[in-house]
């Protein structure tokens, strides 16, 4: 991750980060106290399986994909349309960087699977920037209809994943504004060139002392 880049880089990112990890430090404490509520119960029908826990990253290999074209199935968009619309749905806690989204469209494009779509304001948008609108194509209905259920599965859990986030903020509206705080005083240091080494190096050993004193509490 490319920390001096504006815009695109990650100091832009680092907000929707670091609200990524408080939504899922508060999925695995819910799940560690749901899990021993259930502690003692005999689940003799055997169909209570334990589910298998996602780290780290929002999407697996090829799920990025799919969401962008099951969303370009919805309606017609184009690139930062569905990095929002991805945000929205996660409640705002993770947004996928153009450097990601971008290229899957333009695989997706090559593929047969979605096409420009044309509209009023077609020309308008590429004159603008190049904010192509796209649009799913028989093939790539055909491609949603066949996994279906893939489809069901990553949306449902995008969606769970944004009611997470938003209990963590009902429950600690204060915890989001300062981690906020923190992440845009660091973004904003960024992008006006005040990072160098040593200030690196100055502002990870306060973070590794705030963390610290947390773990004492």
């Amino acid at each position: 991750m490319n920390w001096n880049r504006g815009g695109r880089g990650g100091w832009n990112n680092l907000g929707p980060m670091i609200a990524m990890m408080a939504a899922s430090a508060a999925s695995e404490w819910e799940s560690e106290t749901r899990g021993s509520r259930r502690r003692g119960r005999d689940w003799s029908d055997g169909d209570e399986r334990p589910r298998r826990k996602r780290r780290g990253r929002m999407f697996a290999q090829g799920e990025l994909r799919l969401a962008l074209l099951a969303l370009i199935e919805r309606e017609p968009r184009h690139g930062y349309e569905l990095i929002r619309a991805i945000e929205d749905m996660t409640g705002g806690s993770y947004a996928p960087s153009p450097g990601a989204v971008y290229p899957k469209l333009q695989m997706l494009e090559e593929e047969g699977q979605i096409k420009p779509a044309k509209t009023k304001s077609s020309e308008d948008d590429e004159d603008a920037g190049g904010k192509k609108p796209f649009k799913v194509t028989k093939s790539g209905k055909a491609e949603l209809e066949d996994r279906a259920d893939e489809v069901e599965e990553l949306m449902g859990r995008l969606g769970e994943h944004g009611e997470r986030a938003e209990r963590v903020r009902e429950k600690s509206p204060d915890l989001f504004r300062a981690m906020g705080n923190l992440a845009n005083v660091l973004k904003n240091r960024a992008k006006a060139g005040k990072l160098d080494q040593q200030t690196i190096d100055q502002i990870v050993d306060i973070i590794d002392e705030v963390a610290k004193r947390i773990e004492r509490l």
